[in-house]
């Protein structure tokens, strides 16, 4: 009796596998194009305001979130994460300070824009040599996955631009 309920299991996994394949298998033999859709981000309907406390190496790359202030928006929250975990927080004149930093974003619907300031809470304090939060997740990727592919056909190799598309631009 055993078999029964796996042979029904496998022949809904067969029925939904077809399935699945079968709207892209049609529109590929459709003569009409399918409709390009605009993106659209979500964006929050009232001002929101987010904060991170970061970590900063000598380079300016954040090495980590200390803490963070989110608000009811989970999407912006995220992005805004995000955004904190990419930053490189530099002076005017291209230098770095190691330390402690907080980053504050908001939000305003009325302009659609996100502001973004930086604060030293305090030089310091931070291993200057730690490699960036980005490069950590880079590394982590490389290690489960292997190394980034190299780009085929190497950029030297590939034909002039005004060769290939006639521009004399």
């Amino acid at each position: 009796m055993r078999a029964r309920p796996i042979a029904t299991f496998l022949a809904g996994m067969w029925l939904a596998s077809v399935l699945a394949f079968l709207p892209g298998a049609v529109r590929a033999t459709s003569a009409v194009p399918p409709k390009a859709h605009a993106f659209n981000p979500h964006t929050p309907a009232t001002a929101v305001h987010t904060e991170f406390v970061v970590e900063v190496n000598g380079k300016g790359q954040v090495t980590r979130v200390r803490s963070g202030k989110s608000c009811p928006d989970l999407a912006f929250n995220a992005m805004t994460y995000g955004n904190a975990l990419q930053a490189f927080i530099r002076t005017p004149d291209g230098h770095a300070i190691p330390g402690v930093y907080r980053l504050s974003y908001d939000y305003s619907p009325k302009t659609k824009t996100v502001a973004r300031s930086v604060e030293l809470i305090h030089a310091g304090g931070v291993d200057p040599n730690r490699m960036g939060a980005v490069d950590e997740m880079a590394a982590v990727n490389a290690r489960h996955h292997g190394p980034p592919a190299s780009p085929t056909p190497a950029a030297s190799a590939l034909p002039d631009f005004k060769a290939i598309t006639g521009h004399r631009h």
